[in-house]
């Protein structure tokens, strides 16, 4: 994809503007175009994959979700055509909406495209074409959808069919419906659930944000703008921190292939007003994340953006996705509706949060820790309260980070008894540079797991309960990526393992805690790392995870701890240098388990184990600092 050149004088980070974008968007239209159907109702983009939802549902995700890229844009040309397929596709060539199906997803981004276009587009249709189309959105006001950001699909298609007078009673019923749904999800501090549970990712942004926020706004709504404005703002100060300093989003949660959909919030907080960023950071962003994909590969040799994430990666794929699902990506040019007179296209691009200081900022609400380190732009994520076990291991992980994807030999987990799985898990809290959690495993075994962190340097322990003596225990950290070096050091039950490329333990040596004495726990050994070179992207192969493996000792609970790190430094400091940590086991005059972790650079910390009434095997314990 050829862009203008950039402006690295006046925007010392990304060099892009709004002629950057601009061209994006026009390259993406232009590659998209060859694969319409001669009615131009449907695009069939090229790839052997067919979605769950068929070949023709897939055809309408191409034409709507590119629709919405051509709308952002507001290329009369473009939008043309699209016109075109409006007067062949409702009624005749598009599949019905019905109850939880891929056409209620696509009738969402045509409704939108065409309320945000209506001169450009919808009034220039003739009398006949318009009642088509209105008749076939019409259905989303009556299909049931799935009980999570489905529910704002028809919301967004009755916005639009209010404000042109179609079933305007009917469809105003189905907006409040809608959003008195989702407040059943808002887990506060600007974040949502994306539907029951704790399933916490990017739809907190590109769906249960946008769709409200741009209702709002269309609607001319300034009460209803308020509520959902607040909580973008309050969103948005967590969201900027997932962005690492090379412009990559952390690599969490489902739907990734959707690429820089990720800054579409970016955008809408400065559409709408709504954003503790300033212009220039909010440019540096979006921005950012625009050039890594791009420069990374995104854009296939035919101006096509395949199901991946760089490039073609199945791993990423759902079985919703189709060859046209990546266009959602559209979202991402939602900052061309400001005119080229803003200032978020005229400020000079400033530091994001990555390109400023080290940095371990909590979120409460999903129970997250985000870690970020200057010198080497690495973000990443200590999930200690998202889960959905249908998209494990893109939820259930303990980590995520800009610079590394889940393998399948279990990075960043704790193994008990050959049991990886962590569900359920319970939010024991989040602080100053530390979160903790607790989930079941198998047979009643509890895992309580806490992580510290400074710099890039981690503090990672896992108390099992519940576990027979002797019953094996293995924790592993970080995969590698390009110029990436994972570290593990063992620190208090565990030994080093000598990890082969697909990150197992076999043949690792082990060592139980000795139950009760107060032992120091110095970083002491060079540990086990791992690292990858000239890989493109995410590693979602690494050379090897490394790990460390002990056993459970008689005391009904056992302590394992590690030193773990993540670093795109060169030569960073051993380990040993950085930390140590001192581990007081319980017994029976002091039932709690006591973790002393002294910094080289900044103050001690500590933190206690504790469960009630001295903890009996299996137990709920927790974890607090001291």
């Amino acid at each position: 994809m050829e862009l203008p050149a950039d402006d690295r004088v006046s925007s010392p980070y990304t060099g892009y503007t709004r002629a950057h974008w601009e061209a994006a968007a026009d390259a993406l239209l232009a590659a998209v175009e060859p694969y319409a159907t001669p009615d131009r109702a449907l695009y069939h983009l090229p790839g052997d994959r067919v979605s769950r939802s068929g070949r023709l549902s897939d055809g309408l995700e191409g034409f709507a979700r590119t629709l919405l890229l051509a709308a952002f844009r507001r290329d009369e040309t473009a939008l043309g055509r699209y016109a075109e397929g409006l007067t062949a596709g409702p009624g005749g060539v598009w599949p019905r909406i019905t109850d939880r199906g891929q056409p209620l997803v696509e009738a969402a981004s045509v409704a939108l495209a065409l309320r945000l276009t209506r001169p450009l587009l919808w009034d220039r249709l003739d009398d006949a074409v318009r009642g088509r189309t209105a008749a076939w959105l019409a259905d989303a006001l009556t299909a049931e959808p799935w009980p999570c950001n489905w529910e704002l699909f028809p919301v967004t298609v009755a916005g639009f069919l209010a404000e042109t007078g179609h079933r305007e009673e009917a469809a105003r019923k189905v907006i409040g419906r809608g959003l008195e749904r989702i407040e059943d999800w808002y887990a506060g501090d600007g974040w949502y659930t994306d539907g029951d549970g704790r399933k916490f990712d990017y739809y907190n942004g590109w769906a249960m944000h946008l769709y409200p926020v741009l209702h709002a706004w269309l609607a001319g709504d300034a009460e209803l703008l308020d509520v959902y404005g607040r909580r973008l703002s309050r969103h948005l100060a967590d969201c900027a921190r997932l962005f690492g300093g090379d412009g990559a989003p952390v690599h969490q949660g489902r739907s990734l292939t959707y690429r820089f959909a990720t800054t579409a919030p970016l955008w809408l907080g400065a559409l709408t007003g709504h954003t503790p960023l300033s212009a220039g950071e909010t440019r540096r962003l979006a921005s950012g994340a625009l050039r890594y994909f791009l420069d990374g590969g995104a854009v296939d040799e035919r101006g096509l953006l395949p199901l991946g994430w760089l490039g073609p990666d199945t791993t990423l794929v759902q079985s919703y996705s189709g060859p046209a699902s990546p266009y959602w990506a559209s979202k991402g040019f939602l900052g061309l509706l400001l005119p080229p007179g803003h200032e978020v296209w005229t400020a000079r691009e400033e530091p994001a949060p990555a390109d400023r200081a080290d940095a371990a900022h909590p979120v409460p609400a999903p129970n997250w820790l985000l870690q970020s380190t200057r010198s080497d732009g690495l973000v990443r994520l200590h999930n200690h309260g998202s889960e959905d076990v249908r998209y494990d291991p893109y939820y259930t992980r303990l980590g995520y980070s800009t610079a590394t994807a889940p393998v399948p030999s279990y990075d960043n987990s704790v193994i008990v008894d050959g049991d990886p799985s962590r569900t359920g898990i319970e939010p024991l809290g989040t602080g100053e540079g530390w979160t903790a959690s607790r989930h079941t495993g198998r047979a009643g075994i509890t895992v309580t797991s806490l992580v510290t962190v400074r710099g890039a340097v981690e503090v990672r322990a896992h108390l099992v309960a519940g576990a027979a003596p002797g019953t094996p225990v293995r924790v592993t950290g970080w995969p590698s990526g390009p110029g990436i070096r994972s570290e593990l050091t063992p620190v208090s039950g565990l030994s080093a393992e000598v990890t082969g490329p697909d990150g197992g333990g076999a043949g690792a040596g082990r060592a139980a805690a000795d139950g009760s004495s107060e032992q120091p726990a110095g970083a002491s050994g060079d540990g086990v790392h791992a690292e990858l070179a000239g890989a493109d992207g995410p590693s979602a192969e690494a050379a090897g995870v490394p790990g460390a493996s002990g056993v459970t000792g008689g005391g009904g609970s056992t302590l394992f701890v590690a030193l773990v790190r993540l670093t795109g430094e060169a030569d960073p400091l051993p380990l040993a240098e950085l930390v140590s940590v001192t581990v007081r086991e319980a017994d029976a005059a002091r039932p709690g388990h006591e973790l002393r972790v002294s910094w080289a650079s900044g103050p001690d910390t500590a933190f206690r184990f504790t469960a009630p009434d001295g903890g009996p095997a299996g137990s709920p314990w927790s974890v607090a600092p001291r």
